[in-house]
């Protein structure tokens, strides 16, 4: 790792407010991004609305898989409403000033609904590996009160964690260049802006990342490499078909939402591009909500079904 010389002291100017580039880069595109990503909120927020209200409303739709999937939708559009309305602000009023409170509290706010969603894909897949392989206990061990603890506990508990490791990125001195080149405040590019040895800072990155990215990421596959296991010795071609595809919408997701994750916080400081690191945050932060309401309803009938009585009502 190579860490930026401290300046002297007499030409440190702590810095009290931001620039939030986003696309400045390219500002001929700036009305027809404004228009794209104004489209793309409004679709997460109705798409994951419905999904979340469905869930909520549809008796059918009580069960603990569903109940999950409402959470995750909620999630969804509570993740996206972190970035994405200042982001179309920035590109309306070409005002990308944000003060360091703001931006610490972006960043906060993002890692702990990243921690969530992390905990949350790995309930849902403890949720299939229960129901796949041991069905005869699924009823007893996913019972209303677990599920209630579990979701609870999804959203609970990264925020100690992702509250001290925002406290101690913001800890750091800033002087130099205010620019974050970034569409919301990071961590990469906010490192990239601090003075002195930043060392601790980056170590503390990767250890709160094998934590809360890493290991739910390894249990997420250990319980599908049981679940198809299971799966391939069913008799039926019929019940694989169907196992197979109350798992395949799920796998999908974690694919999306890991694989940027990880690159983007686990790849080494020097590889670190401005570019990459926005193509792979659009992942995480608005592919993965756009996507989850048409990845989870399209291919499952019982959503479509529960959508179809809803608008029959």
């Amino acid at each position: 790792m190579q860490h930026k010389e401290k300046p002297p002291e007499e030409n440190l100017t702590e810095l009290i407010e931001f620039v939030l580039l986003d696309f400045a880069d390219v500002p001929h595109l700036r009305w027809l991004l404004f228009g794209l990503f104004s489209v793309i909120y409004i679709a997460i927020v109705m798409s994951n609305g419905i999904i979340f209200l469905i869930t909520k409303l549809d008796p059918a739709l009580h069960v603990p898989m569903y109940y999950f999937l409402g959470n995750f939708s909620f999630l969804e559009i509570c993740y996206v409403s972190v970035t994405l309305p200042r982001m179309l602000m920035n590109l309306w009023t070409q005002r990308r000033t944000i003060s360091l409170v703001a931006c610490a509290t972006q960043m906060c706010c993002i890692l702990v609904l990243g921690a969530t969603e992390c905990f949350l894909l790995t309930v849902m897949a403890y949720d299939r590996y229960v129901a796949i392989c041991n069905p005869l206990h699924y009823p007893l061990v996913m019972n209303h009160k677990i599920c209630i603890q579990l979701v609870a506990g999804s959203w609970i508990s990264g925020i100690p964690v992702q509250i001290g490791q925002t406290f101690q990125i913001f800890s750091l001195s800033f002087c130099g260049s205010n620019l974050i080149d970034h569409f919301f405040c990071d961590i990469p590019p906010i490192l990239k802006l601090a003075c002195g040895d930043t060392s601790v800072s980056e170590m503390l990155v990767y250890i709160v990342a094998m934590l809360i990215v890493t290991i739910p990421f390894l249990l997420i596959l250990i319980s599908y490499s049981k679940i198809i296991s299971t799966v391939l010795q069913l008799p039926s071609a019929t019940s694989r078909a169907k196992a197979f595809s109350t798992c395949s919408s799920h796998l999908i997701v974690v694919a999306l939402f890991f694989g940027s994750a990880i690159i983007t916080y686990l790849r080494p400081k020097h590889s670190h591009s401005a570019r990459i690191d926005k193509v792979l945050s659009l992942f995480y932060t608005i592919v993965t909500p756009m996507f989850n309401p048409m990845i989870y309803s399209l291919r499952n009938k019982d959503v479509i079904m529960a959508l179809r009585r809803l608008l029959c009502k």
